[in-house]
């Protein structure tokens, strides 16, 4: 018995398995080529914020915000990276102040947090709508889409500022288009479970909570980055 058998135009068989491998080889490079590379290409999202966006008090940074967000964003089939640019401490002021590093190019998109301490130090209304609305015109510049989300006023400072600070939030969302979420500790505040010992700063779990409940506003987001993306690329 012969160790190969030939086929009727004499090609062996181990030529046969060579050529068709060779074909798939082909079939699956020109599959890929028709995948444009922009597509590929992870959509940049960064995370603008204070220390609700940093992490602070977490044992790992793998429990922040912006981890814990882009862990939820892949499960669910979305091809992101989500950038930690919070900084515990921060004002609007600061955040306007660092806005140009801390959004680099090549951003497809941005989720602004800021705020928080603007309460807590009882600054103006004014101020803080006044730093926000540079921080969003900047942004807008740059044709990148934004998820703003809202804060609300601690009730020591009386109610006068407390209704113009919390309307703060979503009348610029409403004056620009933008995606809003009207607050970002909403289902975590005030829940000692939930919160570090500070009473302010959520916990790992409490992270989660936020992160589930914003989810689908940040898919809207990524809705629009993708647009965004898309059009330009055929300009």
């Amino acid at each position: 018995m012969k160790a190969m058998k030939r086929t009727r135009n004499g090609c062996g068989f181990a030529q046969v398995v060579g050529i068709l491998l060779l074909v798939n080889v082909l079939v699956g490079t020109i599959g890929s080529a028709a995948v444009p590379a922009e597509a590929a290409k992870p959509l940049h999202i960064v995370a603008l914020g204070d220390s609700l966006t940093s992490g602070y008090g977490l044992r790992r940074q793998s429990q922040s915000f912006p981890a814990q967000l882009q862990k939820a964003l892949k499960a669910r089939g979305h091809n992101v990276v989500v950038t930690n640019a919070g900084v515990a401490g921060d004002t609007t002021a600061d955040g306007l102040q660092r806005l140009g590093w801390a959004v680099p190019d090549g951003t497809d998109a941005v989720i602004v947090e800021l705020g928080a301490n603007d309460a807590l130090r009882g600054i103006e209304p004014k101020v803080t709508r006044a730093n926000l609305k540079k921080i969003i015109a900047a942004l807008k510049q740059r044709h990148i889409p934004i998820l703003l989300a809202g804060m609300r006023s601690p009730a020591n400072w009386g109610d006068n500022y407390s209704d113009h600070f919390d309307a703060i939030f979503p009348e610029l969302a409403r004056a620009n288009g933008l995606i809003f979420y009207p607050f970002f500790l909403d289902g975590v505040v005030l829940d000692a479970k939930l919160n570090q010992k500070d009473g302010m700063h959520p916990t790992g779990k409490g992270v989660a909570k936020i992160v589930k409940r914003i989810l689908p506003s940040v898919e809207e987001l990524i809705t629009r980055a993708q647009s965004q993306r898309a059009a330009a690329s055929k300009s």
